[in-house]
């Protein structure tokens, strides 16, 4: 059942005794007058339907706790420590000077309680409320979007780590995997919590072992008794047949049923990175820049500072790519805005979708890439979609093909490339230029010649765009780069508490206060 405020405390009340200690200005001064207010009881009902058992520790204490904890990048077992030593804490969060807090455990408890609730980002959501009270936002219609790496919290595993793991987790969720894994599991000893004893500098013997760990997995599998599976055993099979298949193929003479692998010559694209985080993936946020973990999205206000949506996806998929979760983050926003990305943000299917809706979009656009360094680009062809043709820069004219599936096009010069002149800056193909003409080709090719010629849209731009790279930076900061969960979900929930608390800390810097039951903004006066 949901605990209650009582009023009594274990010792002297810090906010009353030592109150000329707490920073003026500060988050622990805001919540140490405000938190009831903030986070009133009944915000929190749902989470405790049962009005039996022992009460909890109120709520509104525990989301005092996560909002400081997630401002400061803190564990759990940290953040209790700060609690029993730190008057700031202490008065924040209303505890009295002799409290010894509570053990770390119930902000896990909290967290999961918010997590199955039906409105997991409650506390961010409160936030937003407070924001559209002050009406800091009023006529602020310009929103800047990014994406960052937030690295997993978990060690990447190797295909052997990985498997013998698996199979571990099914001998250990699985009703009968202990007995099936004894008859049939032969390459390792599964009890062993290390590495099999192998030579691991002679590639024949490391080539052996993988065969027989995959041979023990497909033989784990296939010999399980049918049976319905709870949700931690069905995962348990799946993350095996997962990691079982993900890196290896058919031995060099195999024909792939004989039942002999060897590891694979290639990535998975999707490929697992660790079995104790299933979620977590490779991210090649560029060309040069390899991390596992998973994408954070923002959606900021330049002028304010403010976040007004945040998501965490996993790191790979055309559905976590950031323009598909661009009108995500953008979703109950009104009026019309003018919407800032960068290059990532810059598909024709996205431009369309936010032109559709009235906003105006101050995206980059993707660069062009060209057949031959330095020639030319689509740009210098004449497309015409009515007639169904392509003129290239020498002139000639070719016919654009029927429409494919993904609604792209594509003209083939062959022949007349060559004898042509400018052949050197066009192709350097044997059987002439290729021109791909993308769906949306008219709507990107508006793009980028605004981007190339409008002064208004570069200074806009200019001026507006960067100051969502701080807010990344905001977002990171304090050793917050690296995830502190497991899975989307977790860390999802992590990310929105993250940002409530720089929301919340911005808005007291802007001068947040409460006056008859109502939020204000007041200034600091010179």
């Amino acid at each position: 059942m949901q605990g209650e405020w009582a009023g009594e405390m274990v010792g002297p009340d810090v906010w009353e005794t030592c109150r000329e200690l707490i920073p003026v200005g500060s988050v622990f001064a805001f919540l140490a007058e405000h938190r009831e207010a903030l986070f009133p009881p009944g915000m929190f009902a749902d989470m405790y339907p049962s009005s039996n058992g022992r009460p909890s520790l109120p709520p509104q204490v525990l989301a005092a706790t996560v909002v400081l904890q997630s401002l400061h990048g803190l564990s759990d077992f940290e953040t209790v420590q700060e609690l029993r030593c730190d008057l700031r804490w202490k008065a924040a969060c209303g505890l009295g000077l002799y409290d010894t807090a509570f053990d770390p455990s119930l902000l896990t408890y909290f967290r999961r309680r918010l997590r199955h609730s039906a409105d997991p980002m409650r506390i961010f959501t409160k936030v937003k409320e407070v924001v559209a009270a002050t009406g800091v936002l009023k006529g602020k219609q310009r929103r800047a979007l990014d994406s960052t790496v937030l690295d997993d919290a978990v060690a990447t595993q190797d295909t052997v780590t990985q498997i013998i793991s698996a199979i571990r987790r099914v001998i250990r969720e699985v009703p009968g995997g202990e007995e099936m894994a004894a008859r049939w599991c032969r390459a390792h000893d599964y009890t062993d919590p290390g590495k099999p004893r192998i030579a691991w500098d002679d590639e024949q013997a490391r080539a052996a072992l993988v065969d027989a760990l995959v041979t023990d997995a497909i033989n784990l599998l296939g010999h399980l008794p049918e049976q319905d599976l709870g949700e931690r055993a069905a995962n348990a099979v799946g993350l095996l047949a997962l990691v079982a298949g993900q890196d290896v193929e058919p031995a060099e003479d195999s024909d792939g049923r004989d039942g002999r692998w060897r590891i694979a010559r290639r990535t998975v694209a999707d490929r697992t990175v660790s079995t104790v985080d299933a979620d977590a993936r490779h991210i090649h946020k560029n060309r040069t820049r390899h991390s596992d973990g998973f994408k954070g999205h923002a959606s900021f206000e330049p002028e304010t500072g403010l976040f007004t949506a945040v998501a965490l996806t996993s790191g790979y998929g055309p559905g976590n790519h950031e323009a598909a979760v661009a009108c995500d983050l953008l979703e109950g926003e009104e009026g019309e805005l003018t919407v800032l990305g960068d290059s990532a943000y810059g598909t024709g299917d996205l431009r369309a979708q936010l032109q559709a809706d009235g906003h105006t979009l101050v995206i980059k656009p993707p660069p062009l890439r060209q057949a031959v360094p330095g020639g030319f680009t689509i740009d210098d062809f004449r497309i015409d979609l009515a007639a169904g043709t392509a003129t290239c820069p020498a002139g000639h004219t070719a016919n654009l093909g029927q429409i494919k599936a993904d609604g792209a096009r594509t003209a083939q010069f062959k022949r007349v490339c060559a004898d042509c002149p400018l052949r050197g800056r066009c192709t350097t193909s044997k059987t002439g230029r290729t021109l791909n003409v993308h769906a949306q080709h008219e709507l990107l090719s508006a793009a980028r010649a605004q981007a190339a010629t409008e002064a208004g849209w570069q200074e806009e731009y200019r001026r507006w765009r960067p100051p969502v790279e701080r807010a990344i930076a905001w977002l990171v900061a304090k050793g917050n780069r690296r995830v502190p969960y497991r899975g989307v979900i977790a860390n999802n929930l992590w990310l929105h508490h993250r940002a409530a608390a720089l929301n919340l800390r911005r808005l007291i810097n802007l001068g947040l206060t409460r006056a008859n039951g109502n939020w204000h903004l007041t200034p600091a006066t010179a």
